[in-house]
């Protein structure tokens, strides 16, 4: 059985930072692609970045710069270093992985930013 299990969220001052953790299990997670997306209420959800191959990693212009995705295979986890944030940045936010027609989510964590 595939689960997938995002933590790390909760309530930040707008400038700073969290870190989160995406696990999975039931899959052999180094050859899954590997992303986070963020839905705020009313919106669509939206990608952020995703991480493959040999750690090669792409983010949306949204985040470029603030945000770092990385990936332990070991530990079958993904991370999300998240800094400098805004209050836009409030969100639920997911991982997602995805190999072939395999295509796994979380349930999200919140992320809150007081301003």
């Amino acid at each position: 059985q595939v689960q997938v299990v995002e933590s790390g969220g909760g309530l930040v001052q707008a400038g700073g930072s969290l870190r989160l953790s995406c696990t999975a299990s039931g899959i052999t997670f180094s050859i899954y692609n590997v992303a986070w997306y963020r839905q705020a209420p009313g919106k669509q959800r939206e990608f952020l970045a995703n991480i493959f191959g040999i750690n090669i990693a792409k983010y949306a212009d949204s985040v470029q710069g603030r945000f770092t995705i990385s990936k332990d295979n070991i530990k079958n986890t993904v991370y999300l270093q998240m800094n400098s944030l805004k209050p836009e940045d409030a969100a639920v936010y997911y991982c997602n992985l995805r190999f072939g027609t395999k295509d796994y989510w979380g349930q999200g964590t919140q992320v809150t930013v007081s301003s």
